[in-house]
This record gives C-alpha cells, sequence and structure tokens, in this order.
C-alpha cells in the first residue's frame, strides 16, 4: 500500500476530527510527550496526545492482524478503528509495513523485563513461561503468526521483526553471562543462542502443530537449553 495522493482523498477527510488535526498539528515526534497513561501490568507508556494517538492506531493495528492477517492490513480501516483520521495514519506511518514496523518497536518497548532469580534453570524457566504465556494469548499468537508470515515476503516487515527479537534476546541475554560469570556454564557460551533454544521449540510448536503451548511444553524447552548450555553446545568455535 503506498501513500495516496492528493487527487484520491476522500472527499470526508476535509472534516477530519478535531482529534486527529490537532495531533497532527503538534507531531514534531513521539518523544516530545510526557505524562503517565494507564498501560498492563510491567508496562510503561509515555502520555499526551500524540503518544495516545499513537498507542490507539497500533492497538488497531494489532486487533486487525490477529484478527485478519497481514494482507487485509488497511490503513483507512486502522484509522477508523482508532478514531483517528486517515490523513494522520498516512501522513506517520505511510505504508502497512511502516505501520507493523512500528507496532514491533511498540511491542518491544513494551515487553515484560528480564526476570533474575540468580539461577539459570529458573531464569530461564521464567523466559519460557513468558514466551508461552505470550504465544497462547488468543489476540497475541494470531497477530505472532500473522507478522512472521509476512516477514516471509515483505523485506520492511522481516527487518521489524528482526529488530524486534534483537532487542529481546538482549534483554535476557544477561542471564546467561551471569551464570557464566558464576561458573554455571562453560567460558565462551554464546548467550544469545542460549536465549534463542529456549523459545524456537515453542514458536515451532505455534507455527508447525495444533499441540497445545502448555507448561509442560515451556518446562521441556527451559530445561533442554539448559542442559544443552551446561554441555558445552553454545560455546563459541574459534
Amino acid at each position: 500500500m503506498t501513500l495516496p495522493s492528493a487527487a484520491r482523498g476522500d472527499a470526508g477527510d476535509a472534516g477530519e476530527t478535531a482529534d486527529g488535526a490537532a495531533a497532527d498539528a503538534g507531531d514534531a515526534g513521539f518523544a516530545g510527550d510526557t505524562g503517565d497513561t494507564s498501560a498492563g501490568p510491567g508496562t510503561v507508556r509515555p502520555g499526551g496526545r500524540t503518544a495516545r494517538v499513537r498507542a490507539a492506531v497500533l492497538d488497531a493495528a494489532g486487533d486487525m492482524l490477529a484478527e485478519h492477517g497481514f494482507h487485509a492490513l488497511d490503513l483507512a480501516e486502522v484509522a477508523r478503528r482508532a478514531e483517528v483520521g486517515k490523513t494522520t495514519v498516512y501522513r506517520r506511518w505511510g505504508t502497512v509495513a511502516g505501520l507493523v514496523a512500528d507496532l514491533l518497536t511498540d511491542m518491544a518497548e513494551q515487553s515484560l523485563p528480564r526476570t533474575e532469580t540468580g539461577s539459570l534453570e529458573e531464569d530461564l524457566l521464567a523466559n519460557a513461561a513468558l514466551v508461552r504465556r505470550t504465544l497462547s494469548d488468543p489476540r497475541q499468537g494470531p497477530l505472532f503468526k500473522a507478522v512472521i508470515a509476512a516477514a516471509t515476503g515483505d523485506a520492511r516487515t522481516a527487518e521489524a521483526l528482526h529488530r524486534f527479537y534483537a532487542v529481546r534476546v538482549a534483554e535476557w541475554a544477561p542471564c546467561v553471562e551471569e551464570a557464566v560469570a558464576r561458573g554455571e556454564l562453560p567460558r565462551g557460551t554464546d548467550a544469545a543462542e542460549v536465549v534463542r533454544a529456549v523459545s524456537a521449540p515453542l514458536y515451532y510448536r505455534l507455527l508447525t502443530s495444533d499441540a497445545p503451548l502448555d507448561e509442560a511444553a515451556a518446562r521441556r524447552a527451559a530445561l533442554a537449553a539448559v542442559a544443552a548450555a551446561r554441555a558445552g553446545a553454545f560455546v563459541r568455535t574459534p
């Protein structure tokens, strides 16, 4: 989807809501807003008009992705659901891929921080439990399926998805690095690879089977990663 030309603009755009127009007028960037808005447990979202518009649009986009997939995502329909002027959405995000990229950025920013128990096994069990809860969520599971499917055919979505996972892996890698420092794992263990090994079986189950993403599956994934790491499977080769 590309930006519409002025000739293609709907006649109704001239009557865009005051809120949408005001948000456009102050749109120097998202970072300038301050204040708090309500958010889910473990999340912090900035306040201010621009941030509220962004949150509403990203929530609407996430709902549409979960319901209908990437190819059904339409900027005008996202704007309608978010109760935001269409020109606001086209101006800020431009394309569906741009909107999905920002959605993934926001998801990475809002993700829960890593658990710190002082034990590699407990830390990775917590990581597996978090991944399982996310992928088995009625909204988040379909959303991730849609984005992963889209990333196979859209380079910008793929890049955004890679950034998302890079952020999440970097968030949890210190628990492995600390285990190396405590002597729980061999020197040279690749922390990022250990973290990926925890979530990989859960994503595989999500995408390739109808088997439930239950607590037993999460526990198996974590303990298998711990055992492999202790055996030196993730030590970097020279």
